[in-house]
C-alpha cells in the first residue's frame, strides 16, 4: 500500500491515521546645465571616479532538488572595512584644462574661481550604462535600481533549484529585516532566473561545486560583507569559507569543528523550510516557512492546461523508473488529457522514453521564464522529489510527488489538498545512490493516475467537489 500524504500534519496507510509533522552605475550626477567648482569637472575627465562631493546614486542589483548536508551557524565579529574605497583623481582629471581627456572650456572670473561654460543638457544615461560597483566582475545584477555602498549581506547557498526555492522564506526574511542591504546570493549561474523572480536578492554570485560540496572559494573582490549567512549546510567547511571573507557578522548553525560560532542545533528531523527560518529566529530575524509562492511568470505558457510529467531527477536514488511515467502517460490520455514530458540538460533521451504517442517533449532544459509559465500553468505536476516539484509548489500548481530515499516530512509540500506525496514508510535511503531507492519501486503507475484522478474531483479552492 502506498503512503498518500494528503491533509494537514496526517498521512493515510492502509486505512489508518497516523501522525507526521506538520510540514508545515553608480549612478549619474544630474547633467544638466550646473556652475560647480573644480571637482565635478575633474570628475568627467578620464573617466576618474566621482569625488566625494559629487551626488551618489545607484543602480537596483535587486533581483533537482538535493538535500543540504551536514555541513553549521553563529555569529562572529571582526573588524569593519569600509564598504567601498576611493580612488585618487587621475592626472588627467586633475588638470581639467581645455584639450586635455575630459576638458572643458571654462569661464575665468576672478583669481580665485573657475567655472564650467554651460553646456546643453544631456539625457541621463540608462541604469544598465552606469558604472556599478559589483562585488566581482562575474556577479549578476538581478533587478532594479540601488544606491552604490550600500553594505552587503552574503547568503550562501550553492545548490540547485529546489534547495534555492526551499530557501525562499528565509531569504524573504533577511530581505524584511535588513531593506537597507545588497542581498548577495552565492548559488551556481544558472539559478538567476528563480533567484530573482522570488524578489529578495539584489545580485547573484556565481559559485558551484560538484554535487552538495561546498565550493572551494567565492569570487569576492569587494570590502567584507557586514553580515554573511550560511545557508548551505551545517559546516564547518562552509562556515571556514564565509569567515575567509571576514564578515562582520556570521549566521549559521553551530558545529563543533567551529566552536567560535554560537549559532543553534542543527537538527536532522527538520522540513528543510523550517530549519532555515529557525536558523534566523535565533538571531532576531522572524521568517514565515510558508511564505514561498512566486508572482505569475510574465512569459506565456508553451502548453497551458496540461499535465507535466518529468521523469528526471539529480540523482538515479530519486528517479522513478521511465516506462512507470510512460504508463501514467497513457492513462492520461485515455482520460483526454494534454501530457507533456519535460527534462533538463542531458534527459533528451529519458524524456524521449516517457514520451508515448500522442505526448509533447519539451526536454533539454527550458529557460526558466518558459519552465516557470509552463508550470505555473499546468494542470497538474508529476515529479519525483526534485526541483520542478518545488517549482509547482511555489505556483500554487497540483501536484503529485512521488518520494523514496527521503522522507516527505524533511522536503516535502505544505499540508493542501492540492499537493499529494506517494510514499511507502521505511528506513531512510541513500539519496545520491546510483539506482533508484526500493521505497520508490514500490509506487505503482496505478498509484499516480489515482492521485491525479483525486486532484481531479477538487474545485478551483481545492475543494471536493459535490
Amino acid at each position: 500500500m502506498v503512503t498518500l500524504l494528503t491533509g494537514p500534519g496526517s498521512f493515510a496507510h492502509c486505512g489508518q491515521a497516523s501522525s507526521l509533522p506538520r510540514i508545515v552605475v553608480r549612478g549619474g550626477r544630474n547633467l544638466s546645465t550646473e556652475w560647480n567648482w573644480d571637482p565635478p569637472v575633474r570628475d568627467r575627465a578620464a573617466g576618474a571616479r566621482p569625488s566625494s562631493a559629487a551626488p551618489r546614486g545607484g543602480r537596483s542589483l535587486r533581483s533537482h532538488t538535493a538535500r543540504s548536508r551536514n555541513d553549521s551557524h553563529s555569529s562572529v565579529a571582526h573588524g569593519r572595512r569600509s564598504l567601498h574605497s576611493r580612488r585618487p583623481l587621475a592626472p588627467a582629471a586633475r588638470a581639467g584644462q581645455p584639450g586635455e581627456a575630459g576638458g572643458v572650456p571654462a569661464i575665468r572670473c576672478g583669481r580665485r574661481c573657475r567655472v564650467p561654460a554651460p553646456r546643453s543638457p544631456r539625457a541621463e544615461p540608462p541604469p544598465s550604462a552606469r558604472d556599478v560597483t559589483l562585488c566581482h566582475p562575474s556577479a549578476i545584477p538581478l533587478a532594479g535600481p540601488v544606491a552604490d555602498g550600500r553594505p552587503r549581506l552574503l547568503v550562501l547557498r550553492a545548490l540547485g533549484l529546489g534547495d534555492l526555492l526551499a530557501g525562499v522564506p528565509a531569504l524573504r526574511a533577511l530581505r524584511a529585516a535588513r531593506p537597507g542591504h545588497e542581498i548577495v546570493l552565492a548559488a551556481p549561474g544558472g539559478l538567476a532566473g528563480p533567484a530573482a523572480a522570488c524578489g529578495a536578492v539584489d545580485t547573484l554570485l556565481p559559485a558551484a561545486a560538484p554535487g552538495r560540496a561546498v565550493p572551494s572559494a567565492l569570487p569576492w573582490a569587494a570590502p567584507p560583507p557586514d553580515i554573511a549567512v550560511d545557508l548551505h549546510g551545517n559546516g564547518p567547511p562552509s562556515h571556514r569559507l564565509l569567515a575567509a571573507l571576514a564578515p562582520s557578522r556570521l549566521l549559521a548553525f553551530a558545529h563543533p569543528g567551529t566552536p567560535g560560532l554560537q549559532g543553534p542545533r542543527w537538527r536532522p528531523d527538520e522540513h528543510e523550510r523550517e530549519r532555515w527560518c529557525r536558523l534566523l529566529s535565533f538571531y532576531g530575524i522572524p521568517g514565515d516557512p510558508r511564505d514561498l509562492t512566486l508572482a505569475p511568470p510574465l512569459a506565456p505558457s508553451p502548453a497551458p492546461g496540461a499535465v507535466v510529467l518529468h521523469p528526471g531527477a539529480g540523482s538515479p536514488s530519486r528517479r522513478w523508473p521511465a516506462e512507470r511515467y510512460a504508463a501514467v502517460a497513457r492513462g492520461l490520455l485515455e482520460r483526454g488529457h494534454r501530457v507533456v514530458v519535460t527534462g533538463g540538460p542531458g534527459e533528451e533521451e529519458l524524456a524521449a522514453r516517457v514520451a508515448v504517442p500522442g505526448a509533447r517533449t519539451l526536454a533539454g532544459g527550458l529557460p526558466f521564464p518558459a519552465l516557470s509559465a509552463l508550470v505555473a500553468a499546468a494542470r497538474a505536476v508529476v515529479s519525483g522529489d526534485t526541483g520542478i516539484a518545488h517549482l509547482a509548489v511555489a505556483h500554487a500548481t497540483p501536484t503529485v510527488t512521488l518520494f523514496g530515499p527521503v522522507a516527505p516530512a524533511l522536503w516535502g509540500p505544505p499540508p493542501s489538498p492540492r499537493h499529494r506525496v506517494l510514499w511507502h514508510p521505511g528506513p531512510p535511503g541513500d539519496p545520491h545512490a546510483p539506482v533508484p531507492d526500493p521505497l520508490l519501486l514500490r509506487i505503482g503507475p496505478q498509484d499516480v493516475l489515482e492521485a491525479l484522478d483525486a486532484l481531479d474531483a477538487l474545485d478551483g479552492r481545492g475543494a471536493v467537489r459535490g
